[in-house]
């Protein structure tokens, strides 16, 4: 079936506007005037409505086509407010930065942590060689219930890597003056985990000529993902 079936605009445009959106700090203003500068004449509503349909659609098939995840899970949970109201994004990223899933819930209890730790078995389709949290006391439960065979670090700063990941999503939330919804979040720190995924590249520790082919490697991928 054709994805674009029935869209004014082809597949380029959309899927370069979708990608802008989720791999820049830009709002959908800001990439209206990127394709106008281009002759692209779109509508900031247009570019809304793309970023919700085809953000999901290419998350789903960038998650489906990753190769797969690290042995070592650092867990971590931050609070965001979500229409005034106060909520958890619980996060877990591997040993090279990778989020491995995000996942926002109205508490941070014991019920919350084993509720995240079976959505990351569910996805990842087997336990990790280790996880490393915070000492919040709900890791613990989850751990004993869920993921008995882990062995469990809760050392200081430990955890740095899944708290420093937080940080694209602070800014981001921060340039959208907070998120509206939960559904909203979610959609949204999900394919922006997706698109985040496909370009941490490590530039910091890689020789500029690996770096420049990992680069043509993610956008060969994101060319199939949005074919």
């Amino acid at each position: 079936m054709n994805t674009y079936k029935r869209h004014r605009f082809p597949r380029d445009v959309i899927s370069y506007a979708v990608w802008l959106y989720y791999r820049f700090n830009l709002s959908h203003r800001d990439i209206g005037d990127l394709l106008a500068e281009r002759g692209i004449t779109v509508s900031r509503e247009s570019i809304r409505l793309w970023c919700i349909k085809f953000g999901a659609l290419y998350a789903r098939r960038l998650k489906r086509n990753h190769r797969g995840y690290g042995d070592t899970f650092f867990i971590d949970e931050v609070f965001v407010k979500v229409n005034g109201k106060q909520h958890y994004l619980w996060r877990a990223v591997d040993q090279d930065g990778e989020v491995v899933d995000v996942f926002l819930q109205a508490r941070r209890d014991g019920a919350a942590a084993k509720r995240f730790f079976r959505r990351l078995l569910r996805n990842h389709g087997s336990e990790p060689r280790k996880i490393v949290t915070e000492k919040l006391r709900s890791y613990p439960v989850a751990h004993r219930e869920v993921m008995p065979e882990s062995i469990h670090v809760t050392d200081r700063y430990a955890n740095n890597r899944a708290e420093q990941s937080h940080e694209r999503t602070r800014v981001r939330e921060r340039g959208m003056r907070r998120f509206k919804s939960v559904r909203q979040a979610q959609r949204f720190v999900t394919a922006h985990a997706a698109v985040q995924n496909l370009f941490n590249l490590s530039r910091h520790v890689v020789r500029a000529e690996h770096y420049r082919n990992l680069r043509v490697s993610a956008f060969a991928k994101w060319s199939r993902a949005v074919a």
